[in-house]
Order: structure tokens, then C-alpha cells, then sequence
């Protein structure tokens, strides 16, 4: 296999400190869910938007190889659950809206985009995942 691209992001402080890249480029503060705070984030945002930008090129992908060329757009929900005080578990819901095409031919798109998607691969038989088409 090929590498086509990698990067890195530093993380200090766990849910309390920050996350950046070497260049500074990406750079937010972290903390816990249910703090609000400007300019800040949370490790679960963080996966809900890889998570979500990487399955709708995925998508994209499956769509142009069967030459539709309807705009798409997935909301990733991530969930957060503790099992006990040192046991936590994270959940995904993938909801997917694809312009102009049929139910049916949506929800086959994105399994197949399911199929596809790196973030899909690497969480499979690991943590739920529940596709939504709408």
C-alpha cells in the first residue's frame, strides 16, 4: 500500500489542555464536553468532523464511478458513554443527504461509501456505527 499523506496533531493536557500541529497551523484548546468556551473543542467534535468529511468523500467517490453528480451532505453525531469510571465507549450515527437521487439508490450509495471510507474500516466491528439516510 501507498502512503498519500500523513500528518500530525500534538495533544498536551489530555481533555484539559490543547491540541495543535507542529506548524501551528490547527491549533484549539480541549475540554470536556458540556464546557462551553470560545474557541475550544472536545476529542468527539474532533472525530465527528474527520469522521464526517472523510465518509463524504467517500461518498463522492462511489457517486462519481456511478456518474451522479448530486451534492451530499453527512452530519456525523459522535456519543460519548461511560460504562463505569475508567470505561468509556463512543458511538457514531452517520446521517446522509443526498440531493435528488431516490431513497432506495441512497441507501445502496452509501454502503457502498461505507465500504470505501478509511474512518469506516478502521472502526468497524469496534464501536457502532448506524448509517441514517435521509
Amino acid at each position: 500500500m501507498k502512503k498519500i499523506y500523513e500528518t500530525s496533531i500534538i495533544n498536551t493536557g489530555g481533555r484539559s489542555g490543547e491540541v495543535y500541529s507542529p506548524d501551528k497551523s490547527f491549533s484549539y484548546e480541549v475540554v470536556s464536553p458540556g464546557i462551553k468556551k470560545e474557541h475550544t473543542t472536545n476529542p468527539e467534535q474532533l472525530f465527528a468532523a474527520a469522521y464526517s468529511a472523510c465518509f463524504n468523500s467517500a461518498l463522492e467517490v462511489v457517486m462519481a464511478k456511478e456518474g451522479i453528480k448530486s451534492k451530499s451532505t453527512v452530519t456525523a453525531r459522535v456519543s460519548l458513554y461511560s460504562a463505569s469510571k475508567e470505561d468509556f465507549q463512543v458511538a457514531v450515527q452517520l446521517e446522509v443527504k443526498i440531493d435528488d437521487v431516490e431513497k432506495i439508490q441512497a441507501e445502496e450509495l452509501v454502503a457502498k461509501a461505507h465500504e470505501v471510507c478509511p474512518y469506516s474500516k478502521a472502526t468497524r466491528n469496534n464501536i457502532d456505527v448506524e448509517l441514517i439516510v435521509v
